[in-house]
């Protein structure tokens, strides 16, 4: 298998070297063990304010298995998602965050499943985010199961494998912080079975978090129910 690995990334100039540093450490060990064929590196720039485009350029002119994509202004997450989806050349597509909150190496538990399973997804154990944040996923979840039926433990967790050619396929619309509950909305309605496995989560060391921002919250909920509306009553 090939896999095309790729990070949304905003403002992660702090965080962006290592976190391609530690892609291709890992990536690369699992090539020489042969349990998978080859791989790709994608950054995606979401108009970074900072230096992190500059950087990840800088990355991509020392290894020809490191990629960029330049968004001019920030689109928001689901924008970065769906720019990482479209880049990947590869059947497999794996995207974390460029926040070094996870072991990046665990992706081999989520390996172990792919003869079985077009959607691997981890989930967080434990979160290591704010008690807000964490009643803000919880009060997610559940409004996600209510609309839609959706019943996975950590929707937007970012540590997720798919079957590139399987999501290429979803009429993905939302481009801010409900992509992520979106394609495993679709995946479900298509009858695709998912494979959740626990993944760590560290707390971030560097930079600063943006999805608990009212406009990226606000977003998110103005973009579900859309969702809802074209879904179940066709608005």
């Amino acid at each position: 298998m090939r896999i095309s690995l790729f990070y949304p990334a905003f403002n992660e100039e702090a965080n962006i070297s290592k976190a391609v540093e530690i892609a291709g450490s890992v990536l690369g060990k699992l090539l020489s063990e042969r349990k998978i064929e080859d791989y790709e590196i994608i950054v995606i720039d979401d108009g970074s304010a900072d230096r992190t485009g500059t950087i990840a350029d800088k990355l991509a002119g020392q290894d020809q298995r490191v990629k960029v994509v330049h968004h001019k202004i920030n689109l928001g997450y689901g924008a970065a998602l769906w720019s990482g989806l479209q880049a990947a050349q590869y059947e497999w597509v794996f995207f974390t965050d460029a926040d070094l909150q996870f072991s990046l190496d665990e992706i081999g538990k989520l390996l172990e499943f792919t003869n079985e399973y077009k959607a691997i997804i981890g989930y967080r154990a434990p979160r290591r985010d704010s008690l807000v944040r964490l009643i803000n996923a919880k009060g997610w979840n559940i409004l996600n199961r209510i609309l839609f039926g959706l019943k996975v433990r950590d929707i937007d967790c970012a540590f997720k494998l798919l079957d590139r050619r399987l999501v290429a396929e979803l009429p993905l619309e939302t481009r801010g912080a409900t992509m992520s509950a979106e394609m495993l909305i679709r995946l479900q309605r298509k009858g695709i079975r998912f494979k959740e496995v626990p993944v760590t989560h560290l707390p971030r060391t560097k930079g600063r978090a943006t999805g608990a921002r009212l406009s990226v919250i606000i977003r998110a909920f103005r973009e579900l129910f859309a969702l809802y509306g074209k879904i179940y009553l066709q608005i």
